[in-house]
């Protein structure tokens, strides 16, 4: 398989368990608005992207299209705030063993998210890791004109640490979105992982390298 230089990993559902926090506020904050839709539903149509547009695509989906997209991601950040002042996160097992590998392998590591940054900030804090020590950068969805499928925060990734062939990047999340984010930034490997929003079958349609139940057993997949 081919060597890497550099892994980008999406952040809520790959490598921080956050319970689902996100989604079920999308969820709540839509209820608000008198859109009753189900978790599994605010998961298909919304994992892994901008939460703006993923409410524009629930709302679509469940053809509330009357429905004010932009009053309930207001709401939705208000809630979310609330939501994880309390919220405890950890890690998913072997999450930072298989950062401590990839750093002795000398393959940079990048979270991105579909998160704004405060958010996805917050998320760091929660967990004490440092972009510089654990991780090598985070990129969000602020960092961007363009949020997935779009291939600008894998792009961003690559043109911080001089990575030229997309090639030797992996780009590997919990949904159908990052894989096809992979896809397009021409990725060598794309990695879906069972660990958060879709289940196997969702993420098979997105046609990744491999699927695995969770992030730990990737170095073995990398360098045995």
């Amino acid at each position: 398989m081919k060597k890497i230089e550099l892994a980008v990993f999406d952040m809520a559902g790959t490598t921080v368990n956050e319970d689902n926090v996100v989604y079920k506020t999308v969820r709540a904050a839509l209820a608000k608005h008198g859109v009753d839709v189900t978790l599994e539903t605010v998961l298909e149509c919304g994992a892994g992207k901008e939460k703006f547009k993923a409410i524009s695509d629930i709302l679509e989906e469940s053809q509330n299209k009357s429905v004010d997209a932009k009053a309930v991601f207001q709401d939705f950040k208000g809630m979310l705030e609330d939501a994880y002042t309390n919220l405890n996160v950890c890690t998913y097992d072997g999450v930072e063993e298989l950062f401590k590998t990839l750093k002795k392998q000398e393959v940079k590591i990048v979270l991105n998210t579909g998160y704004d940054r405060k958010t996805a900030e917050t998320l760091l804090n929660k967990l004490g890791w440092i972009p510089g020590e654990q991780v090598d950068a985070l990129i969000t969805a602020d960092d961007v004109v363009n949020g997935r499928p779009s291939s600008e925060m894998i792009d961003k990734a690559m043109e911080l640490f001089g990575v030229t062939d997309p090639q030797k990047v992996l780009k590997a999340g919990d949904s159908a979105i990052d894989i096809e984010e992979g896809k397009n930034a021409n990725c060598g490997w794309t990695v879906g992982v069972l660990t958060g929003a879709q289940n196997r079958e969702q993420l098979e349609t997105a046609r990744p390298t491999l699927i695995l139940e969770s992030l730990s057993s990737l170095a073995e997949e990398l360098f045995s």
